[in-house]
């Protein structure tokens, strides 16, 4: 029994001087981990404004690279659109008349078997009437003159009629040309002849 009772004692003593040189360690440890952050800090307080100055400089580099680059593809990829819209912008328009033009070419063919002006007449009234419809579908509508009062907007005078009474006196008294409005804008005016 004296033997075990000894080696435990000299257990206990081992570990303690195993923690006493662990705490000395430790201490030390940290007394030299806070000499090197003493050192560090004061390095990097030297060092600190030239390089968060340089770092700073080379995000920002970057940053202008790529923005740079984003730029460059939204310029190109607006170019492409409005060269295609350019190309193709009166699809719309094109596929609105093809109809009308499908119409005429039967007009002919049925005008080669038929002799009857009536008939041709009343063909043609209705292309126009298509035609007319596929317009306003577009946008496109005339400008009305029938008694309409002269505005320089939508009507050019062409001519001036004189002695056609007060009532008549700044009126449109004959359209010679119709005008056409796209949207609201005018994209011909109507050519008339107005009182004086």
């Amino acid at each position: 029994m004296k033997e075990e009772e000894k080696e435990k004692l000299e257990e206990e003593e081992t570990l303690k001087e195993e923690e006493t040189v662990e705490a000395e360690n430790s201490e030390n440890s940290e007394n030299s981990e806070n000499s090197e952050d003493s050192e560090n800090t004061e390095e990097a307080e030297e060092k600190d404004p030239l390089e968060a100055a340089q770092e700073e400089i080379e995000q920002l580099k970057t940053q202008i690279l790529y923005k740079t680059a984003e730029f460059d593809n939204y310029r190109k990829r607006t170019l492409k659109e409005k060269a295609e819209l350019i190309l193709n912008g009166g699809e719309k328009a094109v596929s609105a008349i093809l109809p009308v033009i499908d119409d005429m070419e039967r007009a002919m063919e049925n005008g080669e078997k038929t002799d009857d002006p009536a008939v041709l007449r009343e063909g043609m009234e209705l292309i126009y009437h298509k035609f007319m419809k596929a317009l306003e579908g577009l946008g496109v509508k005339k400008i009305e003159t029938e008694d309409a009062d002269f505005n320089t907007d939508l009507h050019e005078a062409v001519a001036m009629v004189p002695g056609m009474g007060d009532d008549k006196k700044g009126k449109v008294i004959d359209c010679l040309q119709t005008g056409y409005q796209l949207n609201d804008k005018v994209i011909r005016h109507a050519k008339v002849a107005v009182g004086q």
